[in-house]
């Protein structure tokens, strides 16, 4: 397929061939799509999207993204609070959380993490949430999607003094650097590719993907938000996931078919690992 230029030729060949993508992070919960949200969802599987998980960050997000896994056979749900809106957790609301990962279509636990950038929450706090959370995930067996911004060590060192291994995850929207990528790959986790790899700018990130085995690496948009060139700076959807899936085709100097068979199925044995 690295003859094909356009989206739409794209999709018609991938329709022929039964390729399909799995969009591993997005927000269609986000008010972004309060005016079209159901004839975009609608569109995805026209534009070759088998599954969408879509990820909570606030309490708020919780139960909206649980109406859409109800409404929509194709999304599915991660459940968690992001390191920004750990102020608003106590040990009640917890255990409501708790209890909402108890839905049959919730497959993860996220996103989770740590996120110095924007320092809104107390760092401890995000700390002892981050914990509390990944137990939580081991509990039920889920796999764990983790943000983490500007603390790449700290976060390093709880995963690993918290051995998920049993569970996995993903690092969403992976920023960090090929030397802090080989420690989080050495662990077994995946990297979340979005739309930043296709920036003029992502040097680094170019790098990461480059190096990382394409096996361990997962497709993702972060609908509405870091839409790919030649998007950037407007709405993102999964409709995207081609352009990324192409930078990384290039990037990797694979077929881009083979990006997408591969990055399915990586999410497949992540997400989907206990009814496999």
């Amino acid at each position: 397929m690295k003859s094909i230029k356009s989206l739409m030729e794209i999709y018609t060949v991938m329709r022929k061939r039964d390729i399909m993508i799995f969009e591993t992070h997005a927000h269609y919960d986000d008010e972004a799509y309060n005016d079209d949200r159901e004839s975009l969802i609608n569109s995805l599987p026209e534009h070759c999207i088998e599954y969408v998980l879509n990820i909570c960050s606030s309490i708020e997000s919780v139960d909206r993204t649980i109406a859409l896994t109800d409404e929509y056979s194709f999304i599915y749900s991660a459940i968690g609070i992001h390191p920004d809106s750990t102020k608003d957790l106590n040990e009640e609301k917890f255990i409501w959380l708790k209890n909402k990962t108890n839905h049959p279509k919730c497959l993860a636990v996220g996103e989770i993490g740590l996120d110095y950038y924007w320092d809104t929450t107390p760092r401890d706090i995000q700390i002892k949430w981050f914990e509390r959370q990944i137990d939580l995930a081991k509990q039920r067996k889920l796999a764990i999607v983790f943000h983490s911004r500007d603390a790449a060590k700290d976060t390093f060192d709880i995963i690993k003094s918290n051995n998920i291994v049993s569970v996995g995850g993903v690092l969403h929207c992976y920023s960090y650097s090929k030397e802090q990528a080989k420690e989080y790959l050495d662990l077994g986790l995946y990297l979340g590719i979005g739309g930043v790899v296709t920036f003029n700018n992502a040097k680094k990130l170019k790098e990461v993907v480059e190096y990382a085995p394409l096996e361990q690496l997962v497709l993702e948009t972060d609908a509405p938000y870091l839409s790919p060139v030649p998007h950037r700076g407007k709405r993102n959807t999964s409709i995207n996931l081609s352009l990324i899936a192409g930078e990384i085709a290039r990037i990797k100097n694979i077929d881009y078919e083979t990006v997408v068979n591969v990055t399915n199925e990586n999410a497949k044995k992540l997400f989907f690992k206990n009814t496999l």
